[in-house]
């Protein structure tokens, strides 16, 4: 997980763990911080006690998506590791990101939940911004997810930073431009993330409602074992 220790968050990883471990992996599946002490990477790696030939854990970033900071203090944890360790990619982009994004938009009342039925809502959003934590770069990562969600929807779908209010009021614009009566925003977050207490007032400046953050979604869950699974089998083939 990025950073420090979080209530919410470190209750969003011990579901997404147990998850992970109960019903895709089998194995043992750990919450660690890259900022801590009891709680961080590399206090819960050396407590493996592996020897050095054997590979002790898979690290999997709890993010989205890229994200050059979060990533390269993970390489660092790695490197700096007691035991053999490697690092996964990051849950993002993927479709699955894209199926979470769905299911907490239809959640908040602002998607359909079934795409084959259509059945009316009334508050269903017809264009939506998916807003990222970081910048530029970080943007054009989630656009990827962005038109695998607009493939979902049926509707037209921007990406914004978070932290970017005349972004974020230019995809609304946008979005209206193109004919969307409503516009929604979906936070494109786990939930630890610090950006997190950005969603409420960027989507004010837009006029727009909000979904929750993904959270503990069994979809993530699926991407994180996947994402184990590959970075396994890479270090195994070397």
């Amino acid at each position: 997980m990025p950073g420090p220790a979080r209530q919410g968050g470190t209750e969003i990883a011990a579901e997404l763990a147990r998850l992970v471990e109960i019903e895709h992996t089998g194995q043992p599946a750990h919450v660690a911080h890259l900022d801590g002490a009891d709680g961080g990477l590399h206090a819960l790696l050396a407590a493996l006690g592996r020897p050095q030939d054997e590979l002790a854990a898979v690290v999997v970033p709890m993010s989205t998506g890229p994200d050059p900071a979060l990533d390269a203090a993970v390489r660092a944890a790695v490197a700096s590791a007691p035991v053999r360790t490697v690092a996964a990619e990051p849950l993002g982009p993927h479709p699955l990101i894209a199926e979470a994004l769905h299911d907490r938009l239809a959640d908040a009342g602002l998607a359909r939940a079934d795409r084959i039925r259509m059945m009316t809502m009334v508050t269903a959003a017809t264009g939506v911004i998916v807003a990222t934590p970081g910048d530029a770069t970080a943007v054009r990562q989630a656009e990827v997810t962005s038109v695998l969600l607009a493939s979902r929807l049926a509707a037209p779908v921007f990406t914004a930073s978070l932290a970017d209010e005349a972004g974020m009021r230019a995809a609304g614009e946008q979005l209206r431009a193109a004919g969307a009566a409503s516009v929604a925003v979906a936070p494109h977050l786990i939930g630890p993330e610090p950006e997190s207490r950005l969603v409420p007032a960027a989507a004010a400046a837009v006029g727009a409602a909000h979904a929750g953050p993904l959270g503990a979604h069994p979809a993530l869950a699926r991407l994180a074992a996947l994402r184990y699974v590959e970075a396994l089998s890479l270090a195994l083939s070397q």
